[in-house]
């Protein structure tokens, strides 16, 4: 889906994927970003959200915690990250890129309290219950620091994906604010939820969830009680393209991912300000069947589009022509993706050792495969900054002695 507005927006990431990989210094199995176009999409989305009054949290998890990301991000403009849980915290900091939000999606569990209050100290801490405000206070006032509590809300009509749930009723705001203020070590901030925005594949646009409505109806509630300075964190298919309707609903906070690299799925339909800047690269291993196989790993396909001819870039020589172009089978999710099989009917049939490159839609962090950091794709001379796994761990890659 993503590999049609990489070979018309950024060929050059393709074709410097491939020629990295056919001279040795790029893996098989592995994400593979253009870090000067994620520094450009980062100092755009920064500058609109800064015009509109907007705390920026970058969301690095899509591709697994890189180092160069992070620091690409930063030379943006953007000089805080939201973690998914406490590994992207690790690897953010580890990195130079300091943790403006902590705890949503994933709650902080019970003896990593005391970590993210002292290590990561992050500037705001979503809650779900009273027990995790409690370990969360627990651990700042240990660490001799109040903590600002963001408190996850939900209502009968929001939507959440399946394993996703959770957080205090929304009509009991009032209270459950002043609950938090009432903690030793911590303070009421603001409200969150997730996802305020969705993507529709039948009207191709991104609209509101219920959800947002229930921020909205919150903000109120704690204004009516004398609460009007609070933050408001509404993430969810963030482009820079959505962040006008988010700032009129009042949201304050933004937490771009997939923005940042040009993935959402509105840059799948529609040209936005932010470039491509990813691709999944492997090789083809062996034949089979009339099938070319291709190392698998990575071969994550994010289910917000319906089922499609999954198509790759395959050859022995960097290249960006849509005739290099070959349908590729994947492994059903319930399956491990071992390998990808690829069509290799007619002629110029794919060769062992050819570069594969995919346009996904990614979530390296949920995936065995590596991520590369590349600088100078636009110069023509493309050079490899960082290899790491999903943790933002450097690999040594190919030399492991």
């Amino acid at each position: 889906m993503f590999l049609d507005v990489l070979m018309r927006r950024n060929p050059a990431l393709i074709e410097a994927a491939m020629a990295l990989h056919q001279s040795g210094k790029l893996p098989a199995n592995c994400y593979v970003l253009d870090l000067d176009a994620v520094e450009r999409n980062a100092r755009l989305f920064a500058a609109e959200a800064n015009r509109l009054g907007m705390k920026t949290f970058a969301m690095t998890k899509q591709v697994g915690r890189n180092s160069g990301f992070c620091k690409a991000v930063m030379a943006g403009g953007i000089d805080r990250a939201v973690a998914v849980d406490m590994a992207c915290a690790v690897a953010c900091k580890r990195a130079g890129l300091q943790t403006g939000h902590l705890g949503h999606l994933v709650q902080i569990p019970r003896h990593e309290a005391d970590l993210g209050a002292a290590y990561i100290r992050p500037d705001y801490w979503t809650v779900f219950n009273d027990t995790k405000a409690e370990e969360a206070a627990s651990a700042a006032r240990l660490a001799g620091r109040t903590q600002p509590l963001m408190a996850r809300i939900q209502t009968k009509g929001d939507t959440f994906y399946r394993g996703h749930e959770g957080g205090y009723d929304a009509v009991d705001i009032v209270t459950v604010a002043d609950r938090l203020d009432a903690l030793d070590g911590a303070e009421f901030a603001g409200i969150t939820t997730f996802p305020a925005l969705l993507y529709d594949n039948k009207t191709r646009k991104v609209a509101p969830t219920h959800n947002l409505q229930t921020l909205q109806k919150a903000a109120e509630a704690l204004a009516r009680a004398g609460r009007t300075d609070i933050e408001i964190n509404a993430p969810g298919t963030t482009s820079s393209a959505v962040l006008p309707a988010l700032a009129e609903a009042g949201t304050t906070q933004c937490e771009p991912g997939n923005g940042l690299h040009g993935t959402t799925p509105l840059h799948a339909v529609e040209d936005l300000p932010e470039d491509p800047a990813v691709l999944y690269l492997t090789e083809v291993s062996h034949h089979h069947g009339g099938k070319a196989y291709c190392f698998g790993g990575g071969l994550y396909i994010d289910p917000v589009f319906p089922a499609y001819d999954v198509k790759a870039v395959v050859g022995g020589e960097p290249t960006s022509a849509r005739s290099a172009l070959r349908s590729v089978e994947i492994p059903p999710p319930e399956a491990i993706d071992y390998y990808g099989m690829i069509d290799a009917d007619g002629p110029g049939a794919p060769q062992v050792g050819d570069s594969v490159v995919f346009g996904f839609r990614g979530q390296a962090f949920v995936t065995r495969a590596l991520i590369a950091g590349i600088s100078g794709v636009a110069d023509g001379k493309p050079r490899v900054e960082t290899i790491e796994n999903i943790f933002g761990q450097p690999e040594t890659w190919p030399d492991l002695r």
